[in-house]
């Protein structure tokens, strides 16, 4: 296959492509699936270690991110968890450390984060903190306690 990047576009055979590649493994195991519709990725993308453990699933919609998009440890334990539409990350973003203990969880909107963002140690202390709104951050990272923003206005010297 052939990939035209203006078009971003795959072709096989001068045609774009319809159906799946499949990639492997220097010892055998399935590395990766993908399909693709009319040249371009559509639905669900996979790809795997060389232990045969699943490590990225994704879902492709008209060449672009599309829906749930996961990915695990080596153990099998969730890595992070996301969800995308038309190719812009939207809504909760988590990360697990590989024992399984969650490590991070964002909110965003249109890729930006926007609410309250955390983060924590691999012992399950809490040490990153702080609210977002349309990608700019209130208050400090490493603070303990950030609370909602109560006033979007932000004053410098009396003047908004």
């Amino acid at each position: 296959m052939i990939l035209n990047p203006i078009e971003g576009r795959w072709y096989y055979k001068d045609k774009p492509y319809f159906g799946y590649s499949v990639t492997y493994h220097t010892n055998g195991t399935l590395t990766e699936k993908l399909g693709y519709v009319n040249g371009k990725r559509e639905g669900v993308a996979r790809t795997w270690s060389d232990k045969g453990v699943l490590r990225v699933e994704s879902f492709y919609k008209h060449n672009r991110l599309d829906g749930e998009y996961k990915t695990w440890w080596d153990n099998s334990e969730s890595s992070s968890q996301s969800h995308y539409e038309n190719g812009v990350k939207q809504g909760i973003e988590k990360e697990w450390y590989p024992n399984g203990q969650l490590a991070k969880q964002r909110q965003l909107v249109n890729g930006k984060e926007n609410g309250l963002q955390k983060a924590w140690l691999k012992n399950g202390t809490l040490y990153v903190n702080y609210e977002a709104k349309n990608g700019r951050i209130f208050g400090m990272k490493r603070a303990n306690s950030c609370y909602k923003l109560e006033n979007e206005v932000i004053k410098r010297d009396n003047k908004i």
